[in-house]
């Protein structure tokens, strides 16, 4: 398999921690956001909506979107569960992994940046301001659903990793890197702490990839 990715790509964090659970290897190419990689020709043929990440199977067969991507893995390789047994569990670990798959993290994206720059003239305060609101939103809507309910565990769902905390682990990370503290987010600040604390999501961590800037290197939570 090759993985098409980016250190600072959310959404190829999620695929990282999925694939390290189910102890898949791959073939990592990097997309340098940074530098519009993503509209060059040769990406744009693997995924015409030029975003990360991309999953190319030995075969060809290609492969979009990260959740798309990760319930593949999950349906391919059922070693290692990321999705309950029972119809109500997968019901709730979705819902809390799409909190953040749809509602928070679209608005995050390097092409929703660019628009509120480019278009919008929206300066770097403002586009900080922007990312800490939705952060926000978003963290303490996971914090409501996951406190003092009776399916939270030492993970969101449960005593093991799921989907839910392979999203909601990405999203604690941009917190983190806007520098905001997760104590006013009791239950999540736990989980992610406990999901940091294993390998599978301390080696996915933006700031300890390959192509992660040297400057931005730096020891991750847990």
């Amino acid at each position: 398999m090759k993985f098409f990715s980016f250190w600072r790509s959310q959404a190829s964090f999620r695929v990282r921690i999925a694939l390290n659970l189910k102890n898949l290897p791959t073939e990592v190419i990097f997309v340098d956001l940074d530098a519009d990689a993503q509209h060059a020709d040769e990406f744009r043929r693997i995924n015409p909506q030029m975003a990360l990440p991309a999953l190319v199977e030995d075969d060809g067969t290609v492969l979009f979107q990260s959740l798309a991507i990760i319930e593949y893995l999950e349906e391919k390789y059922p070693d290692s569960p990321l999705l309950p047994a029972d119809i109500k569990g997968r019901a709730r670990v979705r819902g809390l992994a799409l909190i953040v798959a749809c509602e928070g993290h679209p608005l995050l994206v390097p092409r929703v940046r660019r628009y509120l720059d480019r278009e919008l003239n929206l300066r770097d305060e403002q586009q900080t301001a922007w990312r800490r609101h939705w952060v926000i939103e978003t963290l303490t809507a996971l914090e409501g659903h996951l406190a003092d309910n009776k399916d939270t565990g030492r993970f969101c769902h449960g005593d093991a990793p799921t989907l839910a905390d392979i999203c909601m682990v990405g999203h604690a990370a941009v917190a983190g890197m806007l520098e905001m503290d997760l104590k006013r987010w009791p239950t999540v600040k736990r989980i992610y702490e406990t999901a940091m604390a294993l390998p599978a999501f301390a080696s996915a961590h933006p700031l300890v990839q390959p192509d992660t800037p040297e400057a931005m290197r730096v020891r991750p939570p847990g």
